[in-house]
């Protein structure tokens, strides 16, 4: 899997397979990245409000290869709604890992968290956002720009105005939990889906439905959550912090039949996380 990129549409290749790095602390991010490369990773993705830009600037470092080898995403703070806070953003989040450049930059969230999915959709505020990351594009600051949690008229508003089109939107996006129809309309207008929580925060592992498929391919109910992904055309970004866990996810070298596709995608929807239902980064709202 580490060989293998899809390419965005300034030319840009990113791997299909990234470590995602939610909910590690400063020092287990560094081991994190530190572990992940050693095994054949090339991909991290982070975030401001993951609070770990540091530890991950730390792995990058410290990992043995050069920077230009590695694929580091990050995301502008959902609560940055202005151009200058955005500008400001993107220089602390530098400074943070001390990276003269961000290979993918994303929005972090369409509205800020303690308002997602709320009324208000902040339309005009993240046309401010995008103009700023649009001039960070061009300072060479960022390599690539895209969204995160962006539907459809999320995507429309920037749409309507870019300059720069949007390359990737990061979604949730697992067996049970495949938002299909903004998948479609993402790739028919050229812009790379990316599935966070591929593996459905664990709450997948145990369905026995999903792990009866699995078993057909002799491979482990994750190992099937993140070959689905792939097939469906996105990149995926488990997130662990066990190299065990790093190796099997990206041993990925199957084919799940149409059949199995169409099963997976009819999985009933999972609506209990457990204990990852509640989200820290969301300002105190359930997702």
């Amino acid at each position: 899997m580490f060989n293998q990129t899809y390419k965005l549409s300034n030319g840009t290749e990113i791997p299909k397979l990234g470590l995602g790095t939610w909910l590690l602390e400063d020092v287990q991010a560094a081991q994190a990245v530190r572990d992940a490369v050693s095994i054949g990773y090339r991909h991290i993705d982070t975030a401001q409000a993951y609070m770990n830009e540091k530890g991950i600037g730390d792995g990058i470092r410290s990992c043995g290869i050069s920077r230009e080898e590695l694929f580091i995403t990050t995301k502008v703070a959902a609560e940055a709604k202005t151009y200058d806070k955005v500008t400001q953003s993107i220089d602390e989040s530098l400074v943070n890992m001390k990276l003269e450049y961000i290979d993918l930059l994303l929005i972090h969230s369409p509205q800020p968290w303690k308002e997602f999915r709320e009324e208000n959709r902040y339309y005009g505020e993240n046309k401010e956002v995008w103009k700023a990351m649009e001039d960070a594009y061009k300072k060479g600051k960022v390599k690539a720009i895209g969204l995160s949690n962006f539907l459809q008229d999320d995507i429309e508003n920037i749409l309507a105005s870019c300059k720069i089109h949007p390359m990737i939107n990061q979604v949730l996006s697992h067996v049970s939990n495949t938002p299909l129809e903004l998948i479609e309309f993402c790739q028919k207008n050229n812009i790379l889906v990316e599935a966070y929580s591929p593996i459905a925060h664990g709450a997948i592992l145990d369905n026995t439905e999903v792990k009866a498929i699995a078993d057909k391919y002799e491979v482990s109910v994750a190992q099937l959550c993140l070959r689905y992904n792939i097939q469906l055309g996105l990149i995926v970004i488990p997130k662990t912090a066990n190299p065990v866990h790093m190796k099997n996810n990206a041993d990925l070298d199957f084919t799940i039949t149409d059949a199995d596709m169409a099963a997976l995608k009819n999985i009933d929807i999972i609506k209990n996380y457990g204990e990852h239902s509640f989200f820290p980064v969301f300002g105190g709202k359930m997702k």
